[in-house]
């Protein structure tokens, strides 16, 4: 099991190796913590309520320190808690924010709409994300969401394909968009209950296009890379299968009007796609024959691989960076009696064909972020529960908060992502806040290398 985070991907939403490789050498945190760079903690706070977030598996973080995320007002949700889970329940209206030269900047939200949530940020500085519109989803009784792009100091309304809702959490450095629209024909499966179909778009100037599906009704646009290439999942039939009660939906790529189908690892069903980089290699998370367990995924622009695992039953590949070099976690099989996992699970970095175990500085790991110079962020903790983010590079794992003056006012939990300068993005918890609760009272913050020890 991974530790509990939610995360604005929408896939992770609708869809409800036998020893450890030497090729990499795991060394202590006292061995290594004086070769690391020390940080400059910034908690980015709130917008007047309780919480603020990064969601995970995404570009929170430009290469130039520019951040996205949401964070709660003091304003009461008057929804709460009714709401679909791809609306961040949430008792408080929260809003998009951008980080940038030091100033927090609430974002906003679209007429009457009440919350948004920036979700994805480029090198220009667009912002990709959700906001409300103020009506009422006659299909689900509650507010409506649209994708929405913060550009140039204005808020976009992306619109939809006909239907009443929308949602994006991926913009690239041309501007493009990608997610998925509600159109206006009635799905007769409404899996979601949403109405009508879903339908994976790509925003380009000004215009939502249909990328169509693999055969099924509906199909979900998750990432867009810098070449216009969009990763996503798609039903290939309206046909559900009697062990799923889902019909069976595959990864694509696609690319100038064509929708490729990436395959399958003999299961049906497709619990993520995680990551698309500039190369148009995707991964992510799927079931095996049988349904029973899910393995992370590698499309490497010719064949699907699979990455295994630690000899254990799962694993799941979170991010990517250009060169291929993919992060997650995996399972052993060894038992964690008392843990809310019934088995060990380590952070791993595949490279070359090899699954390398990044160590831990608690019982578990799993990895969320990597950059080109293969510094990879993460969380450890109690094999479910997670407590220390933690900063890996150079074979050596590292407890984040031992990088951080000791007065800097939160407990580091989750490293989410690092950009090309190793400035990282982050989710921790003030004094007196369990690490349980980072999702309901913590706050995002990013670390900026400050000096070499």
């Amino acid at each position: 099991m991974m530790f509990s985070l939610r995360t604005s991907t929408i896939a992770l939403y609708l869809i409800a190796m036998t020893a450890i490789p030497t090729h990499l050498s795991v060394q202590s945190q006292s061995q290594s913590k004086e070769r690391h760079v020390h940080y400059k903690l910034i908690d980015l706070g709130t917008l007047g309520g309780t919480s603020s977030f990064f969601g995970s598996s995404i570009v929170t973080l430009n290469d130039s320190g520019v951040a996205t995320g949401q964070a709660d007002t003091p304003a009461a949700n008057p929804f709460f808690p009714k709401e679909l889970p791809i609306l961040l329940d949430d008792p408080q209206i929260y809003h998009a924010f951008q980080w940038r030269d030091g100033v927090l900047t609430d974002l906003g939200a679209l007429p009457g709409g009440g919350d948004s949530a920036g979700i994805a940020v480029n090198e220009r500085g667009d912002i990709a994300g959700f906001s409300k519109n103020g009506l009422i989803d006659p299909y689900t009784g509650i507010p409506e969401i649209r994708a929405v792009l913060w550009k140039d100091g204005n808020l976009l309304d992306l619109g939809t394909l006909g239907g009443n809702e929308s949602f994006t959490n991926s913009v690239n450095n041309r501007g493009q968009v990608a997610g998925f629209a509600q159109n206006d024909v009635i799905d007769p499966l409404n899996l979601f209950g949403l109405g009508t179909q879903s339908r994976a778009f790509l925003w380009d100037k000004g215009e939502m296009h249909d990328l169509g599906t693999l055969g099924g009704p509906d199909s979900f646009g998750v990432y867009v890379n810098d070449r216009g290439q969009v990763a996503g999942f798609s039903y290939t039939s309206s046909t559900t299968n009697p062990n799923t009660g889902l019909p069976t939906q595959h990864p694509f790529l696609w690319e100038k009007g064509e929708m490729k189908d990436l395959g399958t690892l003999g299961g049906t069903q497709v619990y993520a796609v995680n990551g698309l980089n500039n190369n148009g290699q995707v991964v992510g998370l799927m079931t095996l024959a049988g349904e029973k367990v899910f393995h992370g995924y590698l499309w490497n622009g010719r064949k699907l691989v699979d990455l295994g695992t630690f000899g254990g039953d799962t694993s799941a590949a979170i991010w990517l960076n250009d060169a291929g070099e993919v992060v997650g976690q995996a399972d052993y099989s060894t038992p964690c009696p008392g843990c809310v996992s019934p088995t060990i699970h380590k952070a791993f970095l595949w490279k070359d064909g090899v699954m390398s175990d990044l160590g831990t500085v608690d019982k578990c790991s799993a990895a969320y972020g990597i950059n080109s110079k293969t510094q990879i962020v993460g969380a450890s903790g109690d094999c479910g529960i997670a407590v220390h983010a933690f900063l890996w590079e150079n074979g050596t794992i590292v407890d984040l908060n031992t990088l951080v003056p000791p007065d800097s006012g939160l407990q580091l939990v989750y490293g989410l992502y690092i950009n090309e300068r190793g400035e990282i993005a982050g989710l921790g918890v003030p004094p007196g806040v369990p690490v349980q609760n980072v999702e309901s009272q913590g706050h995002a913050f990013l670390l900026v290398p400050v000096r070499a020890e």
